[in-house]
């Protein structure tokens, strides 16, 4: 079940929040649910728990006494503090596994039927406040001790901790001088592969935040007057069952080029121009859909997305972020990275999507291609921002100059 709308005081309780650099979710807590100590784990729920590497439903066997799994939680509020255990379970039923749950106890003593609880990853515990009741914005300016505004201070020291140490990192990188690549050839991902393996970062193969909740971009730098490379957002496939094709393959086929040993269909895609290949994105507002559109009338709309499903992806990928700049050069017949500096953003500002989508600001990359052998390979599509639209999506930023500082 979808959350209920915000009111003004719940929406200045989670500015508050992200003001302090706190990632926190959401749950809801129904009478029904409340009555029978059963809530259910919301998508966002799952997605926060396996993102902070608490929990992973999708790897849980079914039944509570066989399979569940708990949690300590602290209920906090301005002047009280409740240990709780949450239980995190999948209910036996026919046929299928079953919905994933969970439950606090001692929830019903904190909250009221509807109220809004911020859950917030710190270690392995979670804290819960109550964002319907207590006035987080009061608590921190007026400095209210009690254990809201002890714990608020803890996790926004804990938060910022972890963007300093990625920074500490990059900055001990840079000051040995350039990066040599990990990959042969000029391709577009080398300097992010190059920077992830020298951090130790293990490839990102399931679309989470590389290093401890941080999205890590790296991009080069362009010399002179030329415009910064497009910066990618996400990726994320057509809503098959809504689109006239059903596959990669099927776009492939219809649009494709041969190059060299390849068929492949390399494009960008947008909602301004129509591109070489007769391909172009509208909008449908009413049905908040994204429709990519070919010039080929007996086509028409072959691909649909679900606006709603892109912000979800834009906001998971990019809850905090460092875009890491780097100059490129080759030595020896091999690419070299000098990092130069960094963008940290903040939780994107998801109403601006669309807006920039019609733009034109964001673009869409198709990456696909068919070998020798026949087999389709599809690397996107990728969604991607120009550098200078960032600050319309992402809140007010902080740069850091990576470069070592020379003795005078």
């Amino acid at each position: 079940m979808p959350l209920r709308a915000f009111s003004d005081f719940e929406k200045n309780n989670l500015t508050v929040l992200t003001s302090q650099s706190i990632d926190a979710t959401l749950i809801q807590p129904t009478k029904t649910g409340l009555g029978k100590s059963i809530l259910d784990a919301t998508a966002p729920i799952r997605n926060y728990l396996r993102r902070h590497g608490l929990h992973d439903y999708e790897l849980q066997g079914t039944g509570a006494r066989d399979n569940g799994v708990e949690l300590e939680s602290l209920l906090v509020g301005k002047a009280t503090e409740s240990t709780s255990r949450t239980s995190l379970y999948r209910p036996k039923a026919k046929g299928k596994g079953g919905d994933p749950r969970i439950w606090f106890s001692g929830l019903p003593n904190f909250v009221q039927p509807d109220d809004l609880v911020a859950i917030v990853a710190y270690g392995r515990q979670l804290i819960c406040f109550n964002i319907t009741r207590d006035d987080l914005g009061s608590i921190l300016q007026e400095r209210l001790e009690g254990p809201a505004l002890s714990w608020m201070q803890t996790l926004s020291g804990d938060a910022r901790s972890t963007s300093d140490e990625l920074l500490g990192q990059l900055r001990q990188l840079a000051a040995k001088g350039p990066l040599m690549s990990v990959m042969p050839d000029r391709a577009d991902t080398a300097i992010g592969r190059t920077l992830e393996t020298a951090l130790g970062i293990q490839m990102n193969s399931r679309k989470d935040p590389d290093y401890k909740g941080i999205e890590l971009k790296a991009f080069r730098k362009a010399s002179g007057q030329s415009r910064q490379n497009r910066k990618t957002l996400f990726a994320k496939v057509a809503n098959w069952q809504e689109s006239k094709f059903k596959s990669s393959r099927e776009i492939l086929d219809a649009f494709g080029y041969q190059r060299e040993e390849d068929f492949k269909l390399y494009c960008t895609v947008s909602a301004k121009t129509i591109n070489s290949q007769g391909l172009s994105f509208e909008l449908d507002d009413r049905l908040g859909k994204l429709n990519e559109r070919s010039d080929q009338k007996q086509i028409g709309v072959f691909a649909t997305w679900f606006l709603e499903d892109l912000r979800k992806a834009l906001a998971e990928k990019h809850n905090e972020t460092f875009w890491v700049s780097a100059t490129a050069e080759m030595v020896d017949g091999r690419e070299h990275f000098e990092l130069q500096s960094v963008l940290h953003t903040q939780k994107p500002i998801l109403s601006q999507f669309e807006i920039l989508l019609s733009q034109g600001e964001i673009t869409m990359d198709h990456l696909i291609k068919r070998n020798q052998r026949g087999r389709v390979a599809e690397k996107g599509p990728l969604f991607k921002i120009d550098s200078v639209s960032l600050p319309l999506l992402f809140p007010p930023s902080i740069s850091h100059d990576l470069r070592p500082v020379m003795a005078a």
